[in-house]
């Protein structure tokens, strides 16, 4: 079911539930910031899902609210994991999805990162 990427924060929402260790995750990477995880419906090879720590419901909140050192550790933090996972070769695809037209489906901002392959072109 898609959102509309705007409040209020649904603190019951999955990805708030694996921050509080309620459902598991296979992480790979945390820090202050962020939690990244492989998503269990993965679209490529590698495909793992990157989210704040902090109660945003997309990334229009996010960009709007958070202070700009939490921008920047997100973004960092995005970079390392790329990093980390030896994606910087060849490339890699980030897709963070806001309101009910772009199919946002968790009302948490979150940051898909996608490789490990070719990735289809988007269409014009």
């Amino acid at each position: 079911m898609a959102v509309t990427g705007r409040g209020p924060y649904d603190p019951q929402n999955v990805f708030a539930k694996i921050l509080r260790g309620e459902i598991p995750c296979k992480a790979i990477f945390e820090n202050e910031w962020v939690l990244a995880f492989y998503d269990i419906a993965p679209k490529a090879p590698v495909h793992v899902l990157i989210i704040p720590k902090n109660p945003y419901v997309s990334f229009m909140d996010f960009s709007q609210t958070a202070p700009a050192e939490e921008i920047a550790g997100v973004m960092r933090a995005t970079g390392q994991i790329a990093l980390d996972l030896g994606l910087e070769e060849n490339g890699y695809r980030l897709i963070t999805n806001a309101g009910l037209h772009s199919g946002q489906e968790v009302p948490h901002f979150h940051i898909h990162l996608l490789g490990g392959k070719a990735l289809p072109a988007f269409p014009a």
